[in-house]
């Protein structure tokens, strides 16, 4: 609530004077004069409607600033996109780490990205929609990818080492030649995705969906975790090996 508070009326001068010793009176009158200057201007009412137009101005501010919020967020967006799209084909990050999970974190689909040969290591993008993007040969060692949608993704070559692929979506993803060494597979979705010549060394497959695997031929499955029954004995048969002391 706005409240005016008046200015006192100055004492008359003759009476404030009267018994203050010589060498007060100079700093008594200047602030004597500002008492009067004070006075006056707590009588203007124009002043009083200046400082109802000042709160007036900010509550303005505010509304305008909510209003516009979603102006921001899609111009926001529109950075982060055209940072990834500038960088496609080059190495390195080029910022595209904090742009895709910016885009992911307001929950906006990245289907059909290109991070190929990115440097997207350590990147958080979980239950991202990921369908059909191209991070072939991308350096994703431990990313948290959990619960995302890779349907159809290009992961030819991409590096995934101890990153977590909890409950991923990988239906008809291509794993051919992917380093997921150590990584966490729990409850991932296999099925129609080539795994041929990925190094599954040490993965955690526990719950994972096997059977409908496309291929998985030269596939390394040496020190798999939690495999369901019967995977290891069907991988081999359709072409994996078991070496464990692999090349890196």
């Amino acid at each position: 609530m706005l409240t005016r508070r008046l200015a006192q009326r100055p004492v008359e001068w003759r009476t404030l004077k009267a018994g203050t010793k010589r060498w007060v009176l100079p700093i008594l009158v200047f602030d004597w004069l500002w008492g009067w200057v004070a006075y006056g201007l707590s009588q203007w009412r124009f002043l009083e409607v200046l400082e109802y137009l000042g709160r007036f101005s900010i509550l303005v501010g505010v509304i305008l600033y909510f209003s516009e919020s979603g102006a921001r967020i899609k111009q926001r967006h529109y950075q982060a996109w055209q940072v990834i799209n500038t960088a496609q084909g080059k190495g390195g990050s080029g910022g595209r780490i904090e742009a895709l999970q910016e885009l992911n974190n307001d929950k906006i689909p990245l289907v059909g990205v290109d991070a190929s040969t990115a440097f997207l290591q350590g990147i958080r993008l979980q239950h991202a929609n990921l369908l059909r993007s191209d991070l072939s040969a991308a350096d994703l060692r431990g990313s948290d990818l959990a619960f995302a949608d890779m349907t159809y993704a290009n992961l030819h070559s991409a590096n995934l080492r101890g990153s977590t692929l909890r409950n991923v979506t990988f239906t008809n993803a291509d794993l051919k030649d992917t380093d997921l060494v150590g990584s966490d597979m729990t409850g991932a979705n296999l099925s129609q995705a080539d795994l041929d010549s990925s190094d599954l060394r040490f993965v955690n497959l526990e719950g994972i969906q096997w059977k409908q695997i496309k291929s998985i031929k030269g596939a390394n499955i040496a020190g798999v975790k939690a495999a369901p029954e019967g995977f290891i004995q069907w991988a081999i048969q359709h072409g994996a090996i078991e070496n464990a002391q692999a090349e890196d």
